[in-house]
């Protein structure tokens, strides 16, 4: 083995530990509990319907069990196909679907961090600014921000599209160009938000470098990029279909939600509240999605690396990316992104452009990388092994957040699943289906229908269809004659009523409307993991 291959493994063990422990106690309950948010319910839902119909229907992928009768509802938010892909295989064999779901959540931090590492060594010659960029790359308090976000914690294949745009521009290969394209196409699958970024971002560097490079060698790099743009474009397009579909029927974002998902420049300024240095001072500053300072230690550093000495076309071309990247986050008050939303048609579905917050940490963590090269070119030698771990212990200490929060999920189903399960098939309605707050129990209800796969009306997302909107309103005042008319229009055939959402009289008087009023016959009672919920078939 190389000893550039031994150094990568160590730090991947480096990065498995760090991870550890900074994200204490979540090891100690990795197949039982998970930070408590609606997405983590919609994380296990996604990652268990890829593994259901891959191995039951794998041409109707993208056509959820959940909205029904809705097609294609897995476009409705990330699909996170690479994420199911890898989730497949350990879910058929029986691992805990929560183990899982922890896995490919903390797994992609860790190789983010390696992927960094092996980037910034390869443009340094170091390895120590490498362990650094993958600090400030894996724990930065975006991370924590969007901790319960899975499909926001891969972004593994970014150091590695550029890693391999260097080697092709480098060596002229049109296998390192494929390798550039297959990278950006994996980061679409794995993060569709992450893909169109990178998908714009890299080709400002690529341009930028092969500028550098100087007219001579401008052809063969492009001759040796073109395959991987193509392979990249078309797995790209293919994969963009069914959404497109999708956008046809329910229309682009709003202005308004740009405006509410953007960055603002204070956004840089804004940690996380439970940062144990910064978290304090920013208390009652910032909103989900608006928390993105990435280091005092991350800043300086960065700083270093482009005065100190003069820096190379590459730091200079990451600047430039990250510059973009900056105004881009900032959606409509910037002054890139209103260009892209009027003529990229991809755009007009990207809510939340505060999540280009990443590349902006990603392209200062190469920065920083090239700043600690110059620092320690700087350092009596003596100092020259000690400054890099020193400044890796302060951005740890920056970066370290409170022991997080976790709560158990269920592993098994509880026995209103395992029923449902062996019933014909037939559609579901979880109730009471109320029109607000959204979006009340759904995110659990999507979660246990894993355990029986039957098409429910129910339903949580990152968009919901005006349909299922409709039947909330429609729903809010069962049991009624209105929401019975609604249900028989939904072909819904189990009428679920947990009565735990009710007074212990409310659920008398539902159980007895429903017995006597509408005579639909009672065909069970049975636990639903949280309380009691009584079962009706509506003919």
């Amino acid at each position: 083995m190389s000893r550039s291959r031994k150094q990568t493994l160590t730090v991947a063990a480096l990065f498995v530990a760090l991870t550890v422990a900074m994200t204490w106690p979540q090891v100690l309950v990795l197949g039982s509990q998970a930070r408590e948010h609606q997405d983590v319910y919609f994380n296990m839902w996604r990652i268990g319907w890829i593994a259901h119909a891959l191995a039951t229907a794998p041409t109707r992928l993208f056509d959820g069990n959940i909205f029904y009768p809705e097609p294609r509802t897995l476009t409705y938010s990330d699909a996170m196909v690479v994420e199911g892909l890898f989730g497949a295989p350990l879910l058929w064999v029986g691992v805990p679907r929560v183990l899982v779901h922890n896995v490919l959540l903390l797994s992609p931090i860790v190789a983010s961090a390696v992927g960094v590492f092996v980037l910034t060594r390869h443009l340094t010659g170091s390895g120590a600014p490498g362990v650094l960029a993958g600090i400030i790359f894996a724990f930065a308090p975006y991370r924590f921000e969007h901790y319960m976000h899975m499909e926001l914690q891969w972004t593994v294949w970014m150091p590695w599209a550029f890693w391999a745009l260097h080697r092709t521009l480098e060596s002229g290969s049109w296998r390192f160009g494929v390798g550039t394209g297959a990278f950006v196409a994996l980061q679409m699958l794995s993060s569709i938000y992450y893909g169109v970024f990178l998908a714009t971002l890299l080709p400002i560097v690529a341009i930028l470098l092969m500028i550098a490079q100087g007219r001579s060698r401008l052809w063969p790099s492009v001759r040796a990029l073109a395959p991987g743009a193509l392979l990249a474009g078309v797995l790209c397009i293919v994969y963009a279909q069914p959404y497109l579909a999708t956008k046809q029927e329910t229309g682009g974002r709003s202005e308004q939600e740009l405006v509410t998902f953007a960055a603002r420049p204070s956004s840089y300024l804004v940690a996380t509240p439970d940062n144990v240095l910064w978290g304090r001072a920013f208390a009652g500053r910032g909103r989900l999605e608006r928390r993105l300072f990435p280091g005092l230690t991350a800043i300086m550093l960065a700083l270093v690396g482009l005065l100190l000495r003069p820096p190379p076309a590459a730091a200079l071309a990451y600047f430039v990316a990250l510059t973009v990247g900056f105004d881009m986050s900032l959606g409509l008050s910037g002054q890139t992104y209103g260009f892209l939303y009027d003529y990229v048609p991809i755009y007009h579905g990207l809510r939340a452009l505060a999540r280009l917050g990443i590349f902006v940490v990603f392209f200062l963590a190469i920065l920083a990388a090239y700043g600690t090269s110059a620092a320690v070119a700087n350092v009596p030698s003596r100092w020259r092994r000690v400054l890099p771990v020193l400044l890796c212990v302060m951005l740890l200490l920056e970066y370290r957040v409170k022991p997080l929060p976790f709560v158990p999920y269920p592993n098994a189903p509880p026995p209103l699943s395992s029923w449902l399960a062996e019933q014909p098939r037939g559609v579901v309605a979880e109730l009471p289906l109320r029109g607000e707050p959204l979006p009340g129990a759904d995110p659990e209800y999507a979660y246990l229908s894993t355990f029986h796969w039957q098409p429910m009306v129910n339903g949580y997302s990152g968009f919901y269809p005006q349909s299922y909107l409709d039947r909330r309103h429609a729903l809010s005042s069962f049991p009624d004659d209105v929401a019975l008319m609604r249900l028989r229009q939904d072909n819904v055939r189990y009428v679920v009523v947990h009565l735990r959402e009710f007074t212990t009289e409310e659920g008398l008087e539902v159980l007895e409307t429903l017995r006597e009023r509408y005579g639909l016959p009672e065909l069970g009672r049975l636990f639903d993991g949280r309380g009691e919920a009584a079962v009706f078939r509506l003919r």
